[in-house]
């Protein structure tokens, strides 16, 4: 029923020593890492434009120097 690398025992070893790596603490913010990175992938394989945030806009205008 289930083939390959996505077994339910593979899972549950893969995340036992991802345990172990990282820890109990540092485990979530590796996993929101991932999941944004992810995220991020797939925004850009669909070649969808999204426009910036106001924030970050605002932001990288403040750092860009002015153009003589």
């Amino acid at each position: 029923m289930f083939t390959g690398i996505l077994q339910p025992t593979h899972l549950i070893i893969l995340l036992a020593v991802a345990l172990i790596f990282l820890g109990p603490k540092r485990l979530p913010d590796a996993g929101r890492a991932l999941g944004q990175g992810l995220r991020e992938f797939k925004d850009s394989m669909g070649h969808e434009a999204q426009p910036p945030l106001p924030e970050a806009a605002e932001t990288a205008h403040e750092e860009t120097p002015p153009v003589r």
